[in-house]
């Protein structure tokens, strides 16, 4: 029998996260409302980007993050990807539905495009990534999108707060996911005096037992 592993997720802002599990670090979405802390990681198997916004991809601190990271595996929705590469860095497209393998850990692209803002704005890719490894607790990052609940999901990164969604769907998006655990990402669009009149109410009323409250440098770990 394959033995059960604790995996670490660690917040790095906003919508960045590093995931530790199966002996590969995984960071996602470093983008403009990341410290630099998060561009100063060491020892990346994988930096992987959802989509184009700079909150979710600081193309100009991201070259550092890159050097720093020479034999990590670059994933990116394919726009930004096209913008990645014309730096120089050998990112990889990753499109819905498309696995991608990382020795023991298996990531998988979801969806496609991004929430609409307003109509009158052009659409944009987005790709949401499910991680998952033998022994594991299975992750997803749906980087800007409710459009996906893909099934078996233990630990759901919740979009709180964005231009494109209110707390109604925000609430209905971790009902359809229905995942053991529920942490809050993409959040540094709210105040700090009201942060409970969104974490509350997905908290109070998303259907997960096990909602934590992470802060933008914290820490936790799930069970398989």
């Amino acid at each position: 029998m394959c033995k059960s592993q604790r995996m670490k997720i660690t917040r790095f802002g906003h919508a960045a996260v590093l995931l530790e599990l199966a002996d590969v670090r995984m960071l996602l979405d470093p983008g403009s409302f990341s410290p630099d802390d998060a561009f100063a990681l060491e020892d990346l198997d994988v930096i992987a980007v959802t989509h184009q916004h700079p909150d979710h991809v600081d193309q100009d601190r991201v070259v550092g993050l890159v050097e720093r990271n020479p034999d990590a595996q670059l994933l990116a929705e394919p726009q930004v990807g096209d913008q990645l590469r014309c730096g120089g860095s050998d990112w990889r497209d990753i499109t819905p539905e498309e696995e991608v393998r990382v020795r023991g850990v298996s990531i998988t692209g979801v969806g496609g495009e991004h929430a609409t803002i307003h109509p009158d704005l052009p659409p944009i890719g987005n790709v949401g990534m499910l991680v998952t490894a033998v022994g594991e607790a299975v992750f997803f990052h749906p980087g800007d999108s409710y459009a996906c609940a893909p099934a078996g999901v233990d630990v759901l990164a919740v979009p709180l707060s964005a231009p494109w969604a209110k707390v109604g769907e925000t609430v209905d998006f971790v009902r359809a996911v229905k995942p053991r655990v529920v942490l809050p990402i993409h959040d540094r669009t709210i105040a700090d005096v009201a942060y409970s009149m969104y974490w509350g109410r997905v908290a109070e009323m998303g259907g997960t037992a096990d909602a934590r409250m992470l802060g933008q440098a914290d820490s936790t770990v799930v069970d398989a």
